[in-house]
C-alpha cells in the first residue's frame, strides 16, 4: 500500500526547491562531466525542472547552466532554482556545442577541437 503517490512527490519537489530559494538558498542539481573520445559530455540531472525553465549560457570559456521556477509558464516573475558554472578548457570547440533535454536530464555535448587547429610547439633537432 502506497501512502504517498509518485505524482504527489513529483508535484512537491519543485515546491520544496522554491521554498528553499525564497529563503536565500539554492537547489543543487547533480552535474557530471564525462570525458569521451570525441569530446566532453556534461550531464545535469534536474528532474523537477521543465526544459523551458533551464538556460545554458556561454561566455568566453565559462559555461553556465541555470534553472528557474515559474508557477505558470506565462508568469513574468521567476525564482532561481539552481546555477552551476563550469570553466571549460581551451581544447574544446565552443562553436559546436549541442544541448538536449531528455527524461529529466540535460545533456550538453562539447566536441574537442581538431588537433591540427590547436597551437603546438615544434621540437628543434640539432645536427
Amino acid at each position: 500500500m502506497n501512502l504517498i503517490s509518485r505524482e504527489f512527490i513529483r508535484n512537491l519537489a519543485p515546491q520544496l526547491d522554491l521554498l528553499n530559494t525564497l529563503g536565500g538558498g539554492m537547489a543543487q542539481v547533480q552535474l557530471r562531466v564525462d570525458k569521451r573520445e570525441q569530446g566532453v559530455l556534461v550531464r545535469v540531472a534536474a528532474p523537477s525542472v521543465s526544459p523551458e525553465n533551464i538556460h545554458v549560457l556561454l561566455n568566453n570559456n565559462r559555461l553556465t547552466v541555470l534553472g528557474e521556477y515559474r508557477h505558470q509558464p506565462e508568469d513574468q516573475l521567476a525564482a532561481p532554482l539552481f546555477t552551476r558554472v563550469l570553466d571549460l578548457p581551451a581544447n574544446l570547440d565552443l562553436t559546436r556545442i549541442d544541448a538536449v533535454h531528455e527524461e529529466g536530464e540535460l545533456r550538453i555535448r562539447i566536441p574537442y577541437q581538431n588537433p591540427a587547429d590547436r597551437p603546438r610547439e615544434i621540437t628543434i633537432r640539432q645536427r
